[in-house]
């Protein structure tokens, strides 16, 4: 999100009951199959699996004689990571998606306001698909629902529509779903890495994706100033051993002002570095973004659901991942998180994959 990636077990359903995947692959298929024009949106700020699910399901309709209007809410810059990505010929500014468009897909998008400036069209649709791994989704209103939390990625669900539609999987799709895969599982190390995640993974490798070249550009690349805006962060960072009701709590903040000309979306990587404290479950990044909002980025190690620490923000994601955006300062949005960490209790236990 930037979205989020860590453990991908869902935080269970509004009512706080067990989650249960909801798939309506046939109304999808129709929907799509009929339409002439799909307009895809993914989350803003995307990540590989947002970005790379929406450029390979893009790829795949445009290979059905489909057109297809593909993009993401302002700012409308692909992050710096992810520019190796085939398909981006197809992405158009969001000025350009229809204010009411015949069938719209959302992706990755754990609600409405994740797709920023195009939430509007997305509630003007006249059919909606949510293609998401998200337990989330429910503001979104009617809509044809491809959502199961217990995937590892969009991008799973991505192969599987692909497939459906009887698509051929071509090596720059492919590239795009290995991405999301990769990104979404933390490079194959987080607990939503299954027996089902490294078939995928196989799968894509089959059609040519050399694994190497694709982390190479989503972790082991950066300006020399993205180290220097590093060093600040961590020379920031507080420690909290009793927060988060007594499991701990690291965060950091990444002002305007400290990023000098790195830009906002090459700083994805500063959390993992902050979440190596053995003293603290829970890690908080903010971020200041160019509107002078800021983007809360949470992971947790497995004792505290940081999903729902983050709705109170009006943010979301999953139990070990999950982010927001909020206006305000970052001492008083950390007081609200703070509260909302003492008692968020522990993560809902994964559901079994399905077979």
């Amino acid at each position: 999100m930037t979205g989020p990636a860590a453990a991908c077990a869902p935080a269970g359903d509004a009512a706080g009951g067990a989650y249960r995947p909801l798939l309506q692959w046939d109304r999808a298929l129709r929907l799509i199959r009929t339409a002439e024009e799909v307009c895809l949106a993914c989350h803003v700020v995307p990540d590989g699996d947002a970005l790379g699910s929406m450029l390979a399901l893009a790829q795949a309709l445009r290979g059905l004689g489909k057109r297809v209007l593909a993009s993401f809410g302002e700012p409308f810059t692909v992050p710096a990571s992810l520019r190796f990505l085939p398909g981006q010929e197809m992405l158009v500014e969001p000025s350009r998606i229809p204010a009411a468009p015949q069938l719209m897909i959302a992706l990755d998008a754990a609600g409405p306001d994740r797709l920023g400036g195009l939430a509007g069209p997305a509630s003007r649709a006249r059919h909606l698909i949510v293609l998401d791994h998200h337990a989330t989704g429910r503001d979104f209103g009617p809509a044809v629902r491809l959502v199961d939390g217990s995937a590892a990625a969009t991008a799973v669900l991505v192969d599987e529509l692909i497939r459906r539609l009887g698509v051929r999987l071509t090596n720059p799709m492919a590239q795009g779903l290995y991405a999301g895969l990769a990104s979404d599982t933390g490079s194959f190390k987080y607990p939503c890495t299954t027996p089902q995640v490294h078939d995928l993974a196989g799968r894509l490798l089959e059609v040519g994706v050399r694994p190497e070249a694709v982390s190479r550009e989503l972790w082991d690349r950066a300006p020399f100033g993205y180290l220097q805006v590093l060093a600040g962060a961590l020379a920031r960072a507080r420690l909290e051993r009793d927060a988060a009701a007594g499991h701990g709590l690291v965060w950091t903040t990444i002002a305007r002002a400290d990023r000098g000309d790195v830009r906002y979306d090459q700083l994805e990587g500063v959390i993992d570095q902050l979440r190596r404290a053995d003293e603290a479950d829970v890690a908080v990044v903010l971020k200041e973004t160019d509107e002078g909002d800021w983007y809360v980025s949470t992971r947790s190690k497995g004792a505290v659901d940081v999903a729902r620490a983050c709705a109170v923000l009006g943010g979301g994601g999953h139990a070990g991942a999950a982010a927001a955006t909020a206006a305000g300062r970052p001492e008083e949005i950390m007081d609200r998180l703070r509260a909302e960490l003492r008692a968020a209790g522990p993560p809902t236990p994964e559901p079994e994959p399905a077979p």
